[in-house]
C-alpha cells in the first residue's frame, strides 16, 4: 500500500524518479533510483524518517502515504493522442485520482445521505439512441432545450467529479471513469478555448451516460460525439435555429450560433448534416471554406463562459470552517484554497517558480525560464554598484 501511495503521489506531481532522487538528494537524504523503485514495488519499505523526507519534496503529509485509499478509479474511456506518453497517461490518471479520493470523502462526510444524481447509463448500439440518451439526460436533469450555462456546473451539481488538467500540447481531449463505482469522474484538457472544453466534457459524459457493451472503441467515439452534440444543441433547438431543411449555411450565420450555444462553428455544420438540415454535399462545402481561411484549429470567433470546477475548493473551505479538517489539510487537498503561502514561498519573488515547479516542467520550458533568469541576473550585477562591489570581494576578504 505504502509503495502505491508514492508512486501516486510522484506521477500526480509530475515527477520522475530520478528527479525525487535528485530532490532528496538536495534535503540531504541519499536514495538511488532502484532503490526508490523497490520501495514504489512493495519490494521493501521505507523507514518513517525517510517518509517524512519524502513528504517534504513532494508537498504532502507523511501520514498520507500510510493512509488507506478510500476509494478506487475505475477508468472507462481515455480520448488521447498518440504522442501522450505513457509516463504522462500515468501521471494525468494519478492526479485525477487523488482529487476524486479528496472529493469523494469531502461529500460522503459533509452530506451522508446523499449520493450522485446520474442515470442509470442507457443501452446505445445507433446514432440515433446517442441522440436518445442525451435527451433523456437533459430531461433528468430539467436542463430544457436551451443553451446550457454550464455544462461543469450541471455535473458538479449532481454529484459528478470534475478535475482540470493542463496539456498545452494538446495531447489528450478527456478522461472519464468512476469513483468508488458511484461517482462519475471526468478530467479534461484546460489548455483548449472554453467552447472545445464543453463540448470534451459532454463527450465524456456521454461515455458515463451510455452502455455500448459489445461495440468496439471506433464506434463508441462517433456515438459519444453524437451524444456531445446533441445535449449542447438539442435536435428541437437546431432546427429551431436553422429550420427543417437548407440548401446552405452562412459562415457568419453559424459564428452566431457558436456564440450562443457554445459549440463551435465545424460542430454546429456537422450537427446540421447528422439532423439532415443540409446534405453532405454542402457539409463538405463547408468543410473546404474552413479549410480556405484556416480555421480548422482556431476559428474566427471565441466563446467565453465559465467550465472552471469549484466543488472541490467549495466542500474544502466548508470542512474547514466546521472544523473537520485543518488548514494544512485544506491546502493539502486544494492548494491556495486558504489564501495562505507557505514559508518558502514567502521568500521567493512574486513570479518565481520554485526547484520543484521547475522540475515539473518540459525541459524546453524550464531552459527557457532559467535562461531569462540568467539574463535578468547578469543585467542586475551590470546595473547595481552593490552588487557588482559585493563580486569584487575575494574569498579572502570575506572570510579573513
Amino acid at each position: 500500500m505504502i509503495g502505491d501511495r508514492i508512486r501516486q503521489v510522484r506521477l500526480a506531481a509530475g515527477f520522475t524518479l530520478d528527479e525525487v532522487v535528485q530532490m532528496l538528494a538536495e534535503q540531504g537524504q541519499s536514495i538511488t533510483k532502484a532503490g526508490l523503485s523497490k520501495y514504489e514495488n512493495g519490494k521493501s519499505t521505507p523507514k518513517p524518517a525517510f517518509l517524512t523526507k519524502l513528504a517534504e519534496a513532494l508537498g504532502v503529509r507523511a501520514s498520507y502515504f500510510v493512509r488507506e485509499p478510500a476509494v478506487a478509479v475505475e477508468w472507462l474511456s481515455f480520448r488521447r493522442h498518440s504522442s501522450l506518453t505513457k509516463t504522462r497517461q500515468e501521471q494525468i490518471k494519478a492526479a485525477a485520482a487523488r482529487v476524486a479520493e479528496d472529493q469523494v470523502w469531502l461529500f460522503t462526510t459533509l452530506y451522508p445521505r446523499k449520493r450522485p444524481r446520474f442515470p442509470i447509463p442507457r443501452e446505445v448500439s445507433s446514432l440515433e439512441d446517442a441522440e436518445a440518451a442525451a435527451g433523456d439526460l437533459r430531461k433528468a436533469w430539467r436542463l430544457g432545450d436551451g443553451m446550457i450555462e454550464s455544462v461543469t456546473q450541471s455535473v458538479e451539481d449532481r454529484g459528478g467529479i470534475i478535475v482540470g488538467f493542463d496539456d498545452e500540447g494538446v495531447r489528450f481531449d478527456g478522461l472519464s471513469g468512476r469513483a468508488d463505482s458511484d461517482f462519475p469522474v471526468i478530467v479534461v484538457n484546460r489548455s483548449v478555448p472554453d467552447d472545445r472544453r464543453r463540448y470534451d466534457l459532454s463527450h465524456e459524459l456521454g461515455h458515463l451516460m451510455m452502455d455500448c457493451d459489445g461495440l468496439d472503441m471506433r464506434e463508441q467515439e462517433k456515438l459519444a460525439h453524437r451524444f456531445a452534440a446533441a445535449f449542447l444543441v438539442p435536435a428541437e433547438a437546431a432546427r429551431g435555429e436553422l429550420g427543417a431543411h437548407r440548401r446552405s449555411l452562412e459562415l457568419e450565420e453559424l459564428a452566431l450560433l457558436k456564440q450562443r450555444y457554445g459549440l463551435s462553428m465545424q460542430a454546429w455544420a456537422r450537427r446540421a448534416v447528422d439532423l439532415e438540415i443540409v446534405s453532405q454535399s454542402c457539409y463538405r462545402t463547408l468543410c473546404m471554406q474552413f479549410n480556405a481561411h484556416g480555421w480548422r484549429r482556431r476559428e474566427p470567433v471565441g466563446f467565453v463562459c465559465n467550465e472552471e470546477p469549484i466543488k472541490l475548493k467549495q466542500m474544502t473551505l466548508r470542512a474547514l470552517a466546521e472544523g473537520i479538517i485543518t488548514a494544512e489539510r485544506a491546502e493539502e487537498i486544494c492548494p491556495g484554497c486558504t489564501g495562505v503561502v507557505p514559508a518558502a514561498a514567502e521568500r521567493r519573488r512574486p513570479g518565481m517558480r520554485s526547484a520543484r515547479e521547475l522540475l515539473s516542467l518540459p525541459r524546453v520550458e524550464r531552459e527557457r525560464i532559467l535562461a531569462v533568469a540568467a539574463a535578468d541576473a547578469q543585467a542586475t550585477y551590470r546595473t547595481k554598484r552593490t552588487l557588482t562591489e559585493f563580486e569584487a570581494l575575494g574569498e579572502r576578504d570575506l572570510y579573513g
